[in-house]
Order: structure tokens, then C-alpha cells, then sequence
């Protein structure tokens, strides 16, 4: 988390250099970026959870021609998704710099991954979008073991894990689903 918040830091050091205003939206009160001592950080800092909710009141107040999603984890990630399908975005004219949402949201769905690589022909290991422990059972008896689970909508890989035989699949399947369903 100390070094998210430094990479953080110095994308708003980097922001300041240029004269661009910068609107910091952060839920921890106590991270480095908000540090009163020496140089200010950001022109404006919202100590508010990032949700869809108040990041659309934060945008409605503050007019930001721009917007980072890859500087707030997983939680950035899964905002920004919601927010483009809103159509926040749009109606306020709010950029998405950096990575786009429609690469988020091609790399975060596996199945969507998997079809955009096979589309320029690299190759991969075979995979299969499951949404269920019977699911994830039948996919291993056609891949084999070991096998991998990634959840969708987890690039901070949450729900991830090594399975090597059908107990851990079970186990790790069950656990997966439960906290994704």
C-alpha cells in the first residue's frame, strides 16, 4: 500500500510540475498524499470513499477534464468501469488518461481477454469462464491439472490461486464464487 500511495504521490508531483490542477479523491485520511508538511500535493483533496456516488458528485462540483483510473487499485478500476457505463463520463466530458476503460474492461474480462488475444493470434493457455464450482470441475477435467483461477474483475489478483487437484479446485472454486457472486 506504501508504494501505491508513493506512485500516486508522484503522479500528483508530476501533474503540480505541469500546472495542471489536480483533484485528489482519497478514502485513507492518513496516506502519504495528504501530508500538510512541505510541499502541497494537490489543489483540492476529498477525503470520500471511491464509489460511482460520490465520484460523479466530486466531478459535478470540480468540472476535471481528466480522470486516472490505474492510480487507485482495483477499486479505481471497478469505478471507472461503472461510471463509463453510466455514462458519467460522456455527459461531463471527463477523459479517461492513461489506460482506457474499454482496455479495463477487455483486460478484467477473462473470456473477453482470452477472444482479443486469439484475434491476433497469440497464444495462450487454454481458459474458460466459469460460474460455478461444477463449472470450474468440467473446464479442469478438459485442461488438466495443475490449473489456475483467476476471477474476472480481480487485476489486483483477489480470488487467484494454483489448484493442483480436484479438492483445491473445490476448495478455491467455492471461495472464489462465494465472494464474487
Amino acid at each position: 500500500m506504501e508504494e501505491e500511495a508513493s506512485v500516486v504521490s508522484e503522479e500528483v508531483d508530476s501533474q503540480l510540475e505541469e500546472n495542471v490542477k489536480t483533484v485528489l479523491m482519497n478514502p485513507n485520511i492518513a496516506s502519504v498524499q495528504t501530508n500538510e508538511v512541505g510541499l502541497k500535493q494537490a489543489d483540492t483533496v476529498y477525503f470520500l470513499p471511491i464509489t460511482p456516488h460520490f465520484v460523479t458528485e466530486v466531478i459535478r462540483a470540480e468540472r476535471p477534464d481528466g480522470l486516472i483510473l490505474g492510480m487507485g487499485g482495483q477499486t479505481a478500476l471497478n469505478c471507472g468501469v461503472e461510471l463509463f457505463r453510466r455514462g458519467i463520463l460522456q455527459e461531463y466530458g471527463v477523459k479517461v488518461l492513461g489506460t482506457s476503460v474499454e482496455s479495463i474492461m477487455a483486460t478484467e474480462d477473462r473470456q473477453l481477454f482470452s477472444n482479443k488475444l486469439n484475434e491476433i493470434s497469440e497464444k495462450i493457455a487454454p481458459s474458460f469462464a466459469v460460474e460455478s464450482v461444477d463449472d470450474a470441475l468440467e473446464a479442469a477435467g478438459k485442461i488438466g491439472y495443475p490449473v489456475m483461477i483467476r476471477s474476472a474483475y480481480a487485476l489486483g489478483g483477489l480470488g487467484s490461486g494454483l489448484c493442483h487437484d480436484k479438492e483445491e479446485l473445490m476448495d478455491l472454486a467455492s471461495k472464489v464464487l462465494l465472494l464474487f457472486m
